[in-house]
């Protein structure tokens, strides 16, 4: 055996990859229901018209049901934003230097390994922490990534944005890149967006980055689609929903006595996504103790997926210290990544 070669089976041994990996727990992460847990779901499901937040879409399985949703021929978003970072993801390195990668909802981190090949073909350390609720899929594609890169380091955190971004370290690299990929930013109100940004600057260093993709607006025709595909994987994701409740909290929901609804709201420039009861019925989480009334045709709002313009995003970002410095698009201007850094 070579010495070269001999130094890349020792790279990339088991016992290396555990050696660069830490996954890091987070209050809010376990399935333990403690005194607060659970407030947001009973402020959602006493209040009218009823609604649920989007984290509970992400156990495990709903997880791999949305990995599934990014690879329907409907589902033109991951793609789009695909295409732009192939495209220019060693722009963004050039401009950024050498950085730690943190990524908001990593998933499977599918799309991070563009950014990764691009910093290392520059041959800056790759430094990636991936932040998500399920920790299954945090452990399996970190352990994926890090066979298939034999010099990064992952210091993963299971939990929310919130809770993970208050507990980020200083950077032992340059700088940071937060990337907020995927256009989950679309599931926040304004307001929300604005908490949000907010805690991103709380996050960063002045000038560190913020790397940040959006779905902007464009005709029902393709939106609506995307999410009612023919396959019924996102019906799936969504019905899953309850599946988690009834897991974590000890509910009786009956998936079957719902339905999938999904419509482009033209007038908020939003995709909303339904639960539709199909009968009246009384349902409980028995950890939270808490009943439910459902009249026939009665709705549980589970997501809204605003859509954006560049001007009215800029503008936000610019009044929380985020400068955007640099955009880029797809031809069809279907999606857009903006660039930020941290002002003093």
């Amino acid at each position: 055996m070579s010495i070269s070669k001999a130094v890349t089976s020792k790279i990339t041994s088991p016992e290396n990859i555990e050696e660069r990996l830490q996954i890091q727990r987070l209050l809010g992460a376990t399935k333990i229901v403690v005194p607060s847990a659970g407030s947001d779901v009973v402020k959602g499901l006493t209040q009218t018209p009823k609604s649920l937040p989007p984290c509970y879409f992400y156990d495990d399985r709903g997880s791999e049901l949305f990995e599934q949703i990014c690879d329907l021929p409907e589902y033109y978003l991951t793609r789009t934003e695909t295409t732009i970072l192939q495209q220019y993801a060693g722009e963004i390195a050039k401009i950024t230097g050498a950085c730690e990668l943190v990524e908001l909802g990593s998933g499977s981190s599918s799309k991070t390994r563009i950014l990764l090949d691009a910093y290392q073909q520059l041959g800056y350390p790759l430094h990636y922490l991936p932040i998500d609720v399920s920790t299954g899929i945090l452990e399996s594609s970190a352990k994926q990534l890090l066979s298939d890169y034999p010099l990064l380091q992952v210091h993963a955190l299971a939990g929310t944005y919130e809770l993970a971004l208050a507990q980020l370290l200083p950077t032992q690299l340059p700088s940071r890149m937060i990337c907020f990929i995927g256009s989950s930013l679309g599931n926040l109100t304004a307001g929300e967006c604005d908490v949000f940004f907010s805690q991103i600057t709380e996050a960063l260093q002045v000038g560190e980055y913020f790397l940040l993709g959006i779905d902007l607006r464009k005709p029902k025709q393709i939106l609506e689609p995307a999410y009612n595909d023919n396959q019924g994987v996102t019906a799936a994701f969504n019905l899953n929903m309850l599946e988690h409740l009834n897991q974590r909290f000890e509910g009786n929901f009956d998936t079957t006595q719902f339905e999938h609804w999904a419509f482009y709201n033209e007038s908020e420039y939003q995709i909303e996504m339904h639960l539709r009861s199909l009968r009246s019925q009384i349902v409980e989480l028995h950890a939270l103790n808490l009943k439910i009334n459902f009249a026939l045709g009665e709705t549980i709002l589970t997501e809204i997926s605003r859509k954006f313009d560049f001007n009215t995003i800029k503008q936000q970002l610019t009044a929380q210290g985020l400068l955007p410095i640099h955009v880029w698009t797809d031809p069809n201007q279907w999606f857009g990544l903006l660039l930020t850094q941290l002002q003093a």
